[in-house]
C-alpha cells in the first residue's frame, strides 16, 4: 500500500517539469505557496523540439527571473528567414512594447533544466526519478493527490508512494495520462501536428535568424507544414520538420525518411547529411488549439502540452507552456487565498474563461488556417504569391506568431486583434 509521510503533502502538485509544470511551480513557490514538482526522469533530460524561442517565450524567460546572456550558451535570433517559392526572405521580429525584440535558441536538454532548478530556487520541491500513476480522489471525485512510483538512478524500481495537496496541476505533456485518468479525452474537432528533428555538424551553427523552409514536398504532393533550420551555437544545428493532420498524406508519410529526402535537397557544405547527423531522429506530437478540455475540473488544473495549448499557426508550443503555467498559477493563489470552498471554486474557473480570452479567438483562426493550408493549392498559392511581398509576410509574421501589442499597436496590431476579438471562441 502506498505510504503517506508529512513530506509528501503540499499546497499545490505540479505533475511535469517542462516549461509548463515547472514555470507553474516557480510562480507559485513565488507567492510562497508550497510545491511539490513532480518529474519522472532526471535531469539532464532529452525532449524533442525544436530549441527555437520566439520573442513571447523570451518574455516569459525573463519573467522567470533568467538572463538569457549569450555567455551563458543562450543564442540569440534577430527574426525569422522564410525559404520558399524561390524566394528568401528575412523578416525581423517586430519591435513591439509587449514583446522583447529578439528570440533565442537552446537545447532542451539544458532549457527544460534551467527552469526546474529556476523554481527550485524559488522555494518548490523537485522530486525526480517520481512516475505518477494515478489520481487520488475523495468521495465525491475530487482529486487530492496523486499516487507514484519512485526509481534510483538506474532505473530500478523505488516505493509506491502518495503525496497529497488540495490542487494538482496536470503539466504532463501531450500523453497527460493523469488528465486521462480523470476522464479528460482528447478533442478530435481540433488540430493535431507531428514533429520530427535532430542534430548535424554544420558549419552554420551560429546562424542568427531562424530559418523556416515552406515546401515540403512528398514526391509531387506539397504538405502543410515546415522545416526548420537552427543553429544551437556549439557546432550544431537544429533540423527538422512539423506536418499538420489536415492534409489527406498525414499518418501515411514516413516523416523521418522526408526530413532525410528535404535535407538531401540542402547544399552538401551545410552538412546536412547522414555522416554528420549526432543524435537519432524523434518525434513527437503537437497538441493544438485547446484539444483537451477542461481545463480545470475537480481539483486538476491543466496547463502547456496537457491542455492542448500549442499554436494550431506555427507549432510554437513553449511560449503557451510557459503563459499558461503562469496564469494558471496567478489563479491558484487567488484560489487557495479565500476563505469558503465555494469561493475557491469560484476563483478556479476563473482560470479556463482566462485562457479562452487570451486565445479563444485567435486558436479559432487557427483552425481554419490549419485547415486551409491542407489543400495543395492553397499553400502553393500562399508559398508562390504571398511571399513576393514583404509587407504582407511582416503581417504574416506577426500573425502567425501572436506579436502584435494590444494597445497602441500599428494598423498590422489593430487588424490583427480585431480578428482575434470578433472570432468565436470555441
Amino acid at each position: 500500500m502506498p505510504h503517506l509521510t508529512s513530506d509528501r503533502s503540499a499546497d499545490v502538485i505540479v505533475v511535469g517539469a517542462g516549461p509548463a509544470g515547472s514555470t507553474t511551480a516557480y510562480h507559485l513557490a513565488q507567492s510562497g505557496l508550497d510545491v511539490l514538482l513532480l518529474e519522472k526522469t532526471a535531469f539532464p533530460r532529452e525532449k524533442v523540439c525544436g530549441d527555437g524561442f520566439t520573442p513571447r517565450a523570451v518574455k516569459q524567460i525573463l519573467a522567470m527571473g533568467i538572463d538569457p546572456d549569450p555567455a551563458d550558451g543562450w543564442i540569440r535570433n534577430q527574426g525569422l528567414r522564410i525559404i520558399g517559392g524561390g524566394m528568401r526572405l528575412e523578416l525581423p521580429w517586430p519591435d513591439l512594447a509587449s514583446y522583447p525584440d529578439y528570440g533565442l535558441v537552446r537545447t532542451r536538454e539544458d532549457f527544460d533544466e534551467i527552469l526546474a532548478r529556476q523554481a527550485q530556487k524559488a522555494g518548490a520541491r523537485l522530486h525526480e526519478h517520481t512516475a505518477v500513476t494515478g489520481p487520488v480522489l475523495d468521495a465525491l471525485g475530487r482529486i487530492v493527490g496523486v499516487s507514484a512510483r519512485t526509481s534510483d538512478a538506474d532505473g530500478g524500481r523505488g516505493d509506491e508512494v502518495e503525496f497529497r495537496a488540495p490542487l494538482v496541476v496536470a503539466a504532463d505533456g501531450n500523453s497527460t495520462r493523469l488528465s486521462l485518468s480523470m476522464g479528460l479525452r482528447k478533442r478530435d474537432d481540433r488540430p493535431m501536428g507531428v514533429a520530427v528533428r535532430t542534430y548535424y555538424t554544420s558549419p552554420r551553427h551560429a546562424d542568427d535568424w531562424l530559418e523556416s523552409w515552406l515546401e515540403l514536398w512528398d514526391g509531387d504532393r506539397l504538405l502543410p507544414g515546415y522545416g526548420w533550420i537552427f543553429g544551437v551555437g556549439d557546432g550544431t544545428v537544429n533540423a527538422g520538420l512539423g506536418i499538420l493532420n489536415s492534409s489527406s498524406a498525414f499518418g501515411r508519410v514516413d516523416y523521418k525518411d522526408l526530413l532525410r529526402r528535404w535535407l538531401d535537397t540542402t547544399p552538401e557544405e551545410w552538412g546536412f547529411r547522414e555522416e554528420n547527423r549526432t543524435q537519432p531522429i524523434r518525434g513527437a506530437a503537437l497538441p493544438m488549439g485547446f484539444n483537451r478540455t477542461p481545463h480545470y475540473t475537480r481539483g486538476l488544473v491543466l496547463v502547456g502540452d496537457a491542455g492542448g495549448m500549442v499554436n494550431p499557426f506555427n507549432g510554437e508550443g513553449i511560449a503557451y507552456a510557459m503563459e499558461s503555467g503562469s496564469m494558471a498559477a496567478e489563479t491558484i493563489v487567488q484560489a487557495l487565498g479565500r476563505p469558503t470552498a465555494d469561493g475557491r471554486e469560484r476563483a478556479l474557473e476563473a482560470y479556463p474563461a482566462a485562457l479562452k480570452d487570451a486565445y479563444g479567438g485567435y486558436y479559432t483562426l487557427g483552425r481554419v488556417f490549419a485547415k486551409l493550408i491542407g489543400n495543395p493549392n492553397v499553400m502553393k498559392l500562399a508559398t508562390r504569391h504571398g511571399l513576393p511581398h514583404p509587407t504582407l509576410m511582416r503581417f504574416t509574421l506577426k500573425l502567425l506568431a501572436n506579436l502584435t501589442d494590444p494597445r497602441d499597436g500599428d494598423a498590422m496590431d489593430k487588424v490583427i486583434n480585431a480578428l482575434t476579438k470578433v472570432a468565436p471562441a470555441a
